[in-house]
């Protein structure tokens, strides 16, 4: 394999903007100083002065996953694709396993169902109960399978979800273990009853799906956890923060020292409530977990994602098709499989609506898309980062491309897009993985 020699470049860190020439030598950045003379046998990329940045990692996506109206949109192929296409070179998706599985067992049908993957891809491994051998299960997953993270859901209480008793168990075996424990914030039990109460009263079109999880219900998890991280010592990882009143538990707990790191996601930063107020076929695309929220709520992510509270920005990318799939609970919101897309403009929405808009700086953008999820998931000494001795996952990015997203142009496999219309400034020009040139 050829070396690769990038010229001129605006290289662009979470804590540092500087122009320099970047030398690859295999999978590998080797050199970074002004004016390096290669021997004549690289491929020369002349970047111009045009920003290079670390190659994005994507923390949070579900691909091929199953549902009670069949797989989601995209598998481990169109999804990387797709991710790779936006600049994403790294994803972590989730494991998870039946309330009887081994968790070594589940991990070794996950890992067979990504070999099609065309970007890196890790694991979070999934807790859907406690038992005996958990524990165990838990040390084996870390000691000999590289995890670093476990999954729980509060919410989903009646498949996948756990009680706060189980979290407990699992959060002081994941702090002896040095793990860090990802959770879905919704208290799953008193969603269960405003669902019934719901469907007793006859109230079941979309619009209730928002109705029967209220961010009280996301900040009453959100503050346990808090709660249960100061006493088992055990660093957590909030999952897909949509409201005030989460920013600010997280924002509080932080202060006082907590371990706990809050995540959000595209479409809560871009989308309010209004969204269910459109007719219910057009309402379907946006039935997502926790709901999208206030434009109040909206703005509290911005600052939380721009004050530092909020480390990470993800997709959360779930699409499933509007035709037989999401219309199979049109008459009952009960049945709509929740999720949506966005795992191929995550970098170009974020920078368009973000740094061109003076919310975020252009290394707070690397931060948000690359080097927090590096830091939290045990990546930082070769991700996140262009830096001598680190991989060489990097992204041209071309401040002038111009776009309007439309979801028959995209390398997904989904019937339609919520960004539908949605125009972008700035995207990858030149994509690089493991040293050669893909994009």
């Amino acid at each position: 394999m050829k070396d690769l020699l990038i010229k001129n470049a605006q290289i662009v860190n979470a804590h540092e903007t500087l122009i320099a020439d970047i030398l690859i030598q295999g999978a590998i950045i080797s050199r970074i100083e002004k004016g390096i003379r290669g021997s004549g046998e690289e491929i020369i990329v002349e970047a111009g002065g045009m920003p290079v940045i670390p190659g994005g990692i994507d923390p949070h996506v579900h691909l091929a996953l199953p549902s009670a109206v069949g797989m989601s949109s995209d598998d481990f192929s169109s999804g990387s694709r797709a991710a790779l296409a936006g600049g994403t070179t790294s994803l972590i998706d989730f494991v998870t396993p039946g309330k009887e599985e081994l968790l070594t067992t589940a991990l070794s049908k996950r890992k067979k169902e990504a070999e099609n993957c065309v970007t890196d891809v890790g694991f979070h491994m999934g807790i859907t109960s406690w038992r005996s051998h958990t524990a165990e299960e838990m040390r084996r997953c870390v000691e000999e399978e590289g995890i670093t993270s476990f999954k729980v859901y509060l919410a989903y209480i009646d498949t996948i979800g756990v009680d706060y008793q189980e979290l407990e168990l699992i959060m002081e075996t994941a702090a002896k273990l040095g793990a860090l424990v990802a959770v879905h914030c919704e208290d799953g039990k008193a969603i269960a009853v405003n669902q019934e109460n719901l469907r007793i009263s006859g109230r079941l079109t979309p619009a209730y799906h928002a109705v029967s999880r209220p961010d009280e219900l996301e900040a009453r998890a959100v503050q346990k956890l808090i709660e249960l991280s100061e006493k088992t010592a055990c660093r957590v990882y909030i999952v897909h923060v949509s409201c005030r009143k989460s920013v600010e538990l997280i924002s509080s707990a932080q202060k006082r020292g907590v371990e706990v790191e809050g995540e959000t996601c595209l479409h809560y930063l871009l989308f309010d409530e209004s969204v269910y107020q459109l007719p219910d076929y057009e309402m379907l695309p946006y039935i997502v977990s926790p709901p999208i929220r206030s434009k109040s709520d909206q703005d509290a992510l911005w600052t939380g994602i721009s004050d530092g509270t909020l480390k990470v920005v993800s997709t959360d990318h779930c699409p499933f098709k509007l035709k037989g799939q999401k219309d199979k609970g049109i008459k009952d919101f009960t049945k709509i499989p929740n999720g949506t897309g966005g795992i191929g403009f995550r970098l170009s929405l974020l920078y368009t609506y973000g740094v061109l808009t003076k919310r975020i700086t252009m290394n707070q953008w690397v931060d948000l898309c690359s080097a927090q999820a590096a830091r939290i998931f045990g990546m930082s000494a070769a991700k996140g980062c262009i830096a001598e001795g680190f991989n060489s996952d990097l992204v041209l990015w071309d401040p002038e491309v111009k776009r309007i997203i439309h979801a028959d142009e995209l390398k997904l496999r989904c019937d339609h897009t919520i960004y539908e219309g949605f125009q972008i400034l700035g995207g990858p020009k030149t994509i690089i993985r493991q040293g050669r040139i893909c994009g």
